[in-house]
């Protein structure tokens, strides 16, 4: 990486960012570390602080920076965009928009086709329970505890964790099903010979708390902030199975598991063998620009009578991302490197549970999305959560150049998710750094 940093910039220290932070943004813009770092340029997998210090991405911004930071070959069809046109609205059709819409339909499972643009992963979720619930006449919503779906009212009620949950007043309608948390099981089993009743668990759900009718069942294949919370094969084929026989569909949230990030397959629902009606999608759809999107089938689509307008949903300049993110996910391959690095990731991730297997209670994930859940001592029945494990562990990875991410209900478990372009090497470094923290944190 080569400093080019705006001269304004210059003047500003990390103490002095740090300050202005606490000073002008709302206390609850949370920030990692006890020293928070100052980021301030990137290139690929490594990230650069204000301060000159190196670090390796296996965060990517929440799973957003899909291809790498500063990815020549996305800021490239960026640049001539906004040379050329910035912005008009969803009022007016342009070659981005219509070009993202149809490459993202060439790539969606089963019979999705039409698209809805917006600008983060919440309104996209907003509009699939929407069109949801217009397609179907229907208002009732199935969701998961543990699962996560964004900042607005309608996100927070799907949300199912009290620590996202701002105010106590939510919206009515919407039901919590059993996260298929197979690690700390809500029922108590163990999987297989559980057969899976978390998720046969729904039709009582739906018959003892709805009316019986319900719109439909949002769901993450995997849940990221749940602590990538990873369910059992069967799950989603019994689970939806059961939505649709009360004549709901399924919304499939890949806000975090799109784009290639479960490995081999574009979508994380293509691992589990089900097709959605409605799909959502952000965070690595455009490597960090805000874009979001909600695909539907034509008749779902086509279901929307009323007016609705986007206003920086399908922006030229997002697009544009948008399709040269997906196009070089495509050229370079790297569904099937998220696969191969993804299993060498967790090869390394199982030898650390076996060398720390007191404070590493479970090991989970597909692709380049893996969780490590850190437990007090997992020897013990209850695998009471270690937070303030955590806690240490993400200073001594910060001391060794190392960004990880964190999640869970109870933020014990470290979110593990570089940009699809990691190497071998990438993967050992990380590895090595987290083997070294670990041996930090016992000591």
């Amino acid at each position: 990486m080569s400093p080019k940093t705006p001269p304004a910039q210059e003047a500003l220290s990390s103490a002095d960012v740090r300050k202005k932070h606490k000073e002008y943004l709302f206390p609850a813009v949370a920030n990692y570390y006890e020293e928070p770092l100052v980021l301030a340029e990137g290139k690929g997998m490594r990230l650069r602080d204000l301060d000159g210090k190196e670090y390796l991405d296996f965060f990517g911004g929440i799973l957003t920076v899909s291809v790498g930071h500063a990815n020549e070959d996305v800021n490239a069809a960026v640049k001539a965009q906004i040379d050329r046109l910035g912005h008009v609205s969803t009022l007016f059709p342009t070659i981005p928009i219509v070009e993202l819409a149809e490459k993202l339909a060439s790539i969606a499972p089963g019979q999705l086709k039409k698209c809805y643009f917006t600008a983060s992963g919440t309104e996209a979720d907003e509009t699939g329970v929407m069109m949801a619930q217009v397609y179907t006449g229907r208002t009732e919503i199935v969701a998961l505890r543990h699962g996560y779906s964004g900042r607005s009212m309608l996100a927070q009620s799907l949300t199912g964790h009290a620590t996202w949950r701002a105010v106590p007043t939510q919206i009515a309608g919407i039901k919590h099903a059993l996260s298929p948390y197979c690690y700390r099981c809500p029922l108590g089993l163990t999987y297989p010979s559980c057969e899976v009743k978390c998720a046969q668990d729904i039709d009582e759900l739906i018959r003892t708390t709805t009316t019986g009718q319900i719109a439909g069942f949002l769901a993450e294949p995997i849940q990221g902030v749940g602590g990538f919370v990873t369910p059992p094969k069967e799950y989603f084929q019994i689970a939806v199975g059961i939505v649709r026989k009360y004549g709901g569909v399924f919304i499939c949230d890949e806000v975090q598991t799109g784009f290639g990030r479960t490995g081999g397959k574009w979508w994380g629902c293509e691992q589990y063998g089900v097709e959605p009606e409605i799909m959502t999608m952000a965070k690595g759809i455009a490597n960090g620009l805000p874009l979001s999107a909600c695909i539907a089938t034509p008749a779902i689509a086509d279901s929307l009578t009323k007016l609705t307008i986007s206003t920086f949903g399908g922006n030229p300049v997002t697009s544009v991302a948008g399709k040269a993110t997906i196009e070089y996910i495509e050229s370079h391959d790297l569904r099937a490197n998220a696969e191969t690095q993804g299993k060498r990731l967790r090869a390394g991730l199982e030898r650390l549970k076996a060398k720390y297997p007191r404070t590493i209670g479970d090991v989970r994930g597909m692709g380049l999305m893996q969780g490590v859940e850190l437990v007090e001592d997992e020897t013990r029945k209850d695998r009471s959560p270690n937070a303030r494990a955590t806690a240490r562990l993400f200073e001594e990875t910060k001391k060794r150049g190392l960004l990880i991410g964190k999640g869970g209900l109870y933020g014990n478990v470290l979110r593990i998710s570089p940009p699809l372009i990691a190497t071998a090497a990438d993967v050992d470094e990380a590895v090595e750094k987290l083997d070294e923290s670990f041996t930090s944190i016992r000591a």
